[in-house]
């Protein structure tokens, strides 16, 4: 098993567990590592922290967006009032570009 998904159900047994501290440390190092699914997590950890700054929390599942999930924490978010228009734009233009780049020729072509 690669090093990025060790990390990442490391983190999700913690985050399970509710010890934030050692959940972030592995969804980091899974994120440094290139697993999607840890970015979107370190987002969720600094909110479920305290870090109401979901403009922040915007940029980290950024960064992790490929996963379908994200989107729907960010409309339950902006349901909520949590979370800006402005971030639920940038979002989702980071999330069409995403998603463009996926489905780009060029990609099926090296595939």
């Amino acid at each position: 098993m690669r090093s990025s998904h060790t990390h990442y159900y490391l983190g999700a047994y913690y985050h399970e567990g509710r010890d934030l501290k050692k959940a972030k440390f592995h969804y980091e190092a899974a994120a440094m590592a290139g697993h999607e699914g840890a970015r979107c997590n370190i987002g969720a950890i600094e909110f479920e922290s305290g870090n109401k700054t979901l403009d922040y929390c915007c940029v980290i599942w950024e960064l992790g967006i490929i996963m379908p999930w994200t989107m729907d924490a960010l409309r339950t978010y902006f349901e909520r009032g949590l979370v800006s228009r402005e971030s639920i734009d940038s979002t989702l233009k980071a999330y069409n570009n995403s998603y463009a780049e996926m489905r780009s020729e060029a990609r099926y072509a090296r595939i």
